[in-house]
């Protein structure tokens, strides 16, 4: 028994931080071969250890990818390879005193060429024509990603004008800045007071010079619109999901990650580099991600990482629900308010405070005799300062010890220089404005109330959700990207399309966001605009797609509850 957990240590990285013992009893209860199956790294070994090391790598190395269960025997390691000694290491990596090191697969094979590679005249390998390869298939597959010079006006939000050429204007219907605070006059002041007195940049990373009064009044003010002890800002809440959930992943003694499957690139990488088990569930499937949980030991840690508010379908997580199910099995919960935070509840912490609205703006008992709001239960929150608050930068929040201890090991934390004092002086006063008043998001709610009846009235597809994001539905990539070349050429209007691989293929699409500034007269223009795109392009309309069976829910809004009913808007607006 020692032995085989010896080898299985040495294998895989999960059980790598499990000591003996435990494995030992894993054996005992007939679980180990279980546990290892489950494990993305040993199951795929125990299936095929052949696949790895080999030029094509790993038969599945999709980073959603399901984990590959085996019911086939444990594979011992190959035989070790001569004594490996400290000169044969690369620069920087170091082999600690005592411990034998084994070469990789990769490292026990024999040069070979690599596979349809290119060579130059010189029979060395061809970069340039390698990444003129990569960009053709990208055209091919028609995911290729165009950039509009798109220069918004502070003055004339929503309008923008096009490259250099400013009397060339456009609408924007496709920017994140959902509130227009990027134009906020209050916003605007602090922060050319700001570096008038503090200067453009923040002059290091926060360790060495970058640690000042407005990074420490920035996290405080975060700190209170969650309700948690303690936050951190980080250059993006990309960097924010991929530092934390990595270093979760890497730091906690055989840590289990569960991931919704429509989870934000960040959050998938995150989980990727945490270099430990994870479960993908299927996305706001109650009983997928139970019965993921239900798999794993009770004693090992377990975190449930999902969004409030999923940015390209503007669907929303089941909060509460996961929350019950995390209790139950012991788990953290990990939740990304990116595209919330501002806009839901009475102060614009999010969906998860929108939940409680009455008990968080007035302090009303919460529903069903609960003792402690969603908001309170909730362990880390991320989210951030370049969307609805109109700054750039991301942030976590949760309890002191968890915050100082992201802080003190996440490189992408330590390592980044801080953002400008005038940044977060701006965003600090982005999120105060937005905490004492409703109006923007309650007049935001109204125009993507009225858009969205419109586009029903016309039959233009939309992606049915609760949320203030509409989407339009193409369902192929050349016809979209006609679609937004066409707004803007002749119509004067900037969507952009969204393709593979931020949604699947066959699920194509122009992404709405209306803002407060979007009032009704440029949505008559934009509902005109898209009808003639439509008719042009002869795309397909709602009751087109309804009879191909509803792809994306296109045609089911009556099922649909807004998070912002009617009642909520009718009693804050003013």
């Amino acid at each position: 028994m020692d032995n085989i957990a010896r080898q299985s240590r040495a294998l895989c990285p999960f059980l790598r931080k499990t000591s003996t013992a435990t494995l030992r009893t894993l054996a005992t209860k007939k679980t180990l071969t279980v546990a290892a199956g489950q494990c993305p790294v040993m199951g795929s070994a125990m299936e095929s250890r052949a696949s790895f090391g080999t030029a094509s790598g790993p038969k599945n190395n999709s980073v959603m990818a399901e984990p590959v269960r085996s019911t086939g025997p444990m594979v011992p390691p190959p035989a070790p390879t001569a004594k490996k000694t400290q000169d044969d290491c690369p620069v920087g990596h170091r082999i600690a005193s005592g411990v034998k090191v084994r070469a990789s697969p990769v490292q026990q094979q024999k040069p070979t060429a690599a596979k349809n590679a290119v060579l130059n005249n010189k029979g060395n390998f061809d970069y340039e024509c390698f990444y003129g390869n990569m960009i053709d298939k990208k055209l091919k597959d028609k995911s290729y990603r165009y950039f509009n010079n798109v220069n918004r006006l502070a003055a004339e939000f929503p309008r923008a004008h096009l490259g250099a050429v400013e009397d060339e204007k456009v609408t924007v219907w496709c920017a994140n800045d959902y509130l227009g605070m990027g134009r906020n006059p209050e916003v605007l002041e602090a922060m050319h007071n700001t570096i008038d007195k503090y200067g453009s940049g923040a002059g290091g990373t926060r360790n060495i010079a970058g640690h000042n009064r407005h990074a420490v009044e920035l996290e405080a003010t975060i700190a209170k619109l969650h309700k948690k002890d303690a936050a951190l800002v980080f250059s993006s809440c990309y960097v924010a999901n991929d530092s934390t959930l990595s270093l979760l992943g890497q730091r906690l003694p055989n840590m289990v990650l569960f991931s919704d499957s429509s989870n934000h690139a960040s959050m998938i990488y995150g989980i990727k580099h945490g270099n430990c088990p994870k479960h993908i569930f299927k996305h706001n499937d109650l009983d997928d991600l139970e019965r993921k949980l239900a798999a794993v030991p009770k004693e090992f840690p377990k975190l449930i990482a999902f969004e409030s508010i999923y940015s390209m379908s503007g669907s929303v997580g089941h909060i509460e629900k996961i929350l019950d199910l995390a209790d139950k099995y012991g788990a953290i919960t990990f939740l990304d308010e990116v595209h919330a935070v501002g806009m839901y509840g009475p102060h614009g912490a999010g969906v998860a405070e929108h939940l409680d609205f009455d008990h968080h703006q007035t302090g009303a008992p919460l529903a069903n005799g609960r003792t402690r709001s969603i908001l309170d239960r909730v362990d880390i929150i991320t989210g951030t300062l370049g969307k609805s608050y109109g700054a750039v930068g991301g942030y976590i929040a949760g309890s002191a010890k968890f915050v100082d201890m992201v802080r003190s090991y996440a490189p992408g934390f330590i390592f980044t220089t801080s953002l400008p004092p005038a940044t977060m002086q701006g965003a600090k006063v982005a999120i105060e404005y937005q905490s004492r008043t409703m109006s923007d998001r309650v007049l935001q709610q109204k125009n993507v109330r009225y858009l969205k009846s419109e586009l029903a009235k016309r039959g233009i597809p939309v992606v049915p959700n609760p949320a203030h994001i509409c989407p339009v539905f193409v369902g192929d990539a050349d016809k979209a990207r006609k679609a937004s070349d066409l707004l803007l050429s002749k119509h004067k209007i900037y969507v952009q399309a969204i393709n593979f691989p931020t949604v699947p293929i066959g699920e194509e699409r122009l992404r709405i966001t209306p803002t407060p500034g979007h009032n009704e007269k440029l949505t008559d223009e934009l509902i005109d605009a898209l009808e003639d795109v439509f008719t042009e392009l002869d795309l397909l309309r709602t009751n087109d797609w309804k009879s191909k069976g509803s792809p994306c829910g296109i045609g089911k809004e009556e099922s649909i509850v807004p998070l912002w009913t009617n009642e909520l808007i009718a009693k804050h607006d003013i």
